[in-house]
């Protein structure tokens, strides 16, 4: 196989890997209680390790489609109709775009619930507006609820809907909230309804790990899970010591697995970016030995990787 080729399938594949992972570590519920307490005014100033018990079963990670039409998934069950989220099949339908993580919440009056949606990107897009993304996905997960959580013209029953959106390697911390608002044009007749039914959390995380501040508390804690330059050691540290969370088996593991995918990653960069420096030297009339010495690798790696990306000598 052609050197830049199995370079892009193996960082294809690790990159797949360690999104997957970092899902799962944010899937977390304790990770998830700590990014409600700054996100939702329901738990703002808990404790985040009270309001894990409002989260209700498992996040679905990774599983629910977001198109329209696939969401939710019909049963029928002693005779009754049944209508969930769709969970089913996941690898028959590997090309759709699916939730990243996804969970309910119910709220302190134990009678309502909202619906949560934590989106992970590794940074801001270029091929399209991260907000417009973030409308969609929030109004998908609005008119999933028809037959799901709410039945026919049962409009006053509809969840209140968060989606919440981390994005790593931006210039600087920040945090934005995006929510319908009223204006009044003619008159001041009170319309009813929920205002609050739609809300959009934009999180941006930078590349350097913020100090230990309330104002950046969320942010520390998300960077420091989210780094591929901490050691698991380092971010177990952090985590314990200054957000008193407690690391089980599935924690650690889920992080020591990020790590060792975030090394692989930096590796074959670093691989990549090496073999870019041969090939320049190489087509600049410079010898083996003195790419080899420039690049500090034996004359036989050199040649062979300018034998395979050289198609004159290949």
């Amino acid at each position: 196989m052609d050197t830049e080729i199995r370079y892009a399938v193996s960082a294809t594949d690790q990159d797949a890997q360690y999104d997957d992972k970092a899902k799962r570590l944010l899937g977390n519920k304790i990770i998830l209680a700590h990014i409600l307490v700054k996100t939702v005014d329901e738990f703002r100033g808990m404790n985040p390790k009270d309001v894990v018990s409002y989260i209700e079963g498992e996040p679905f990670i990774s599983v629910v489609p977001v198109e329209p039409g696939l969401t939710n998934i019909e049963k029928e069950e002693n005779g009754q109709r049944i209508v969930g989220m769709n969970t089913e099949n996941a690898e028959i339908g590997e090309g759709l775009i699916r939730f990243d993580i996804i969970f309910y919440v119910r709220m302190k009056n134990g009678i309502s619930q909202v619906i949560v949606n934590l989106e992970a990107q590794k940074d801001n897009p270029t091929g399209y507006h991260i907000l417009n993304r973030a409308v969609f996905y929030v109004s998908r997960l609005v008119s999933s609820q028809k037959e799901r959580d709410f039945v026919g013209t049962n409009f006053n029953d509809i969840r209140r809907v968060f989606s919440i959106w981390v994005c790593m390697g931006m210039d600087e911390s920040s945090m934005a909230y995006v929510h319908l608002a009223k204006d009044d044009l003619l008159g001041s007749y009170p319309w009813k309804g929920g205002l609050d039914l739609l809300n959009i959390v934009l999180i941006g995380i930078s590349n350097e790990l913020p100090e230990y501040d309330e104002k950046y508390e969320l942010h520390r804690l998300l960077s420091t899970l989210l780094s591929m330059e901490l050691t698991v050691d380092e971010k177990l540290g952090i985590i314990r010591t200054e957000y008193s969370i407690l690391v089980d088996d599935k924690l650690r593991k889920d992080m020591s697995a990020m790590c060792n995918l975030s090394q692989g990653i930096r590796e074959n960069a670093t691989d990549k970016a090496i073999a870019g420096v041969i090939m320049n030297m190489h087509r600049k009339g410079y010898t083996l030995e003195q790419i080899a010495e420039c690049v500090e690798k034996p004359i036989e790696e050199v040649e062979t990787v300018i034998k395979k990306r050289d198609p004159v000598l290949a």
